[in-house]
């Protein structure tokens, strides 16, 4: 471990993967920007009952097809995840198949993951993957380099109750990702506790939003995130928003939009915002996205109010701050939390060859 004081900030290497720390004090021009230019705006409103989803268009827009997403890479069986402490089996390396042993224990908030493919693999906070001892949801961004691993993985449970392996390896949850309320204490805080209790008031407010009795039952006494949301009662909830045909019919749009991103509203609040490099990664995403914000949605308790495109575009506007920490692996992604008066930023940036720009931003209230 390493301390000094670079030409931005302070630093700090941290084992083999080089991550560094940049404590910038006064945040100057988001990255995001481009030229002079307003690099994002918002387009008219989709409605949703109380969800209210504006598109995003960029100044410019980027190639991504290099990115695997964690879905697609777990689905050719490129990318493994697995608790630390359980030997993965086979790397595929220059030299053939081995075995390669991770010592240790099993840790809540930390897994383990090989990313075998010949592509930068790419992982979002808020994304969940199942199985092991108890399910988890990744709590920042970050790109894995090809044939990247074993790395340590930064998770938090969002099962609590439950310590016994269901599987050796891990899946990705595909059609869910963790609503904005779940993902901000893990990306922010990053506490566990408040996870768990995000996780828990989801639940009771998912629960007690079914109006069959048995049902609201089963719901309450699943501690699991991921099992409440795929529940069938609950799934049949998600629909009264429009389902997957309503997630279609929005996608469709938003690609004949050219849009990148979304600002989203709940109840008239706007609150979150997921921007990307291009529209062709926001189409990836999309389904897992609108079912967060759909989930959002559901468990608000409120259901009054219609935010205005010209909040919405004030809120996407606006990504600069009075203070920005950065955290750099050096040659594949930069990290910066930007944190402004009632709101913070995280923005992923590139730093290989192909990828050399914004891969995502979030955006959320405080």
């Amino acid at each position: 471990c390493a301390l000094g004081k670079g030409s931005r900030g302070w630093w700090l290497a941290l084992g083999t993967s080089m991550i560094g720390l940049f404590c910038l004090g006064m945040a100057g021009p988001s990255s995001a920007g481009i030229g002079n230019e307003a690099p994002y705006r918002v387009l008219p409103a989709i409605r949703r009952g109380n969800l209210t989803i504006f598109p995003v268009v960029a100044a410019k827009s980027y190639n991504t097809s290099q990115l695997l997403t964690l879905d697609e890479g777990i689905r050719t069986g490129e990318v493994v995840v697995t608790e630390a402490g359980s030997e993965r089996g086979l790397v595929r390396g220059d030299h053939g198949d081995h075995p390669v042993p991770y010592r240790g224990g099993a840790e809540v908030n930390r897994l383990v993951l090989y990313n075998n493919s010949g592509r930068p693999l790419l992982l979002l906070a808020g994304e969940i993957v199942t199985g092991g001892k108890q399910d988890r949801v990744i709590g920042a961004d970050r790109i894995v380099p090809p044939k990247g691993g074993p790395m340590d993985l930064n998770v938090f449970c969002v099962e609590p109750g439950r310590w016994v392996e269901s599987s050796a390896k891990f899946g990705s949850m595909a059609a869910q990702m963790a609503q904005p309320s779940v993902r901000t204490p893990a990306m922010v805080e990053q506490n566990q506790s408040e996870v768990w209790d995000r996780v828990r008031a989801s639940n009771a407010a998912m629960a007690n939003s079914l109006s069959a009795s048995e049902s609201r039952g089963d719901v309450a006494r699943t501690s699991s995130y991921a099992k409440v949301f795929a529940s069938p009662p609950v799934q049949a909830k998600l629909e009264e928003y429009g389902g997957h045909a309503s997630e279609e019919a929005i996608l469709s749009e938003l690609r004949s939009k050219g849009a990148v991103g979304v600002v989203v509203a709940v109840s008239g609040h706007v609150e979150w915002a997921d921007v990307f490099a291009s529209t062709e990664l926001l189409a990836k995403y999309w389904p897992k996205l609108m079912r967060s914000y759909v989930a959002e949605a559901m468990t608000s308790g409120s259901s009054g109010g219609t935010a205005e495109m010209s909040e919405a575009q004030t809120f996407i506007g606006n990504l600069n701050g009075g203070r920005e920490i950065a955290e750099t692996e050096p040659g594949v992604f930069r990290r910066t939390e930007t944190v402004g008066e009632g709101y913070r930023v995280f923005t992923l940036h590139g730093l290989s060859a192909g990828s050399d720009f914004d891969v995502h931003i979030t955006k959320m209230t405080d």
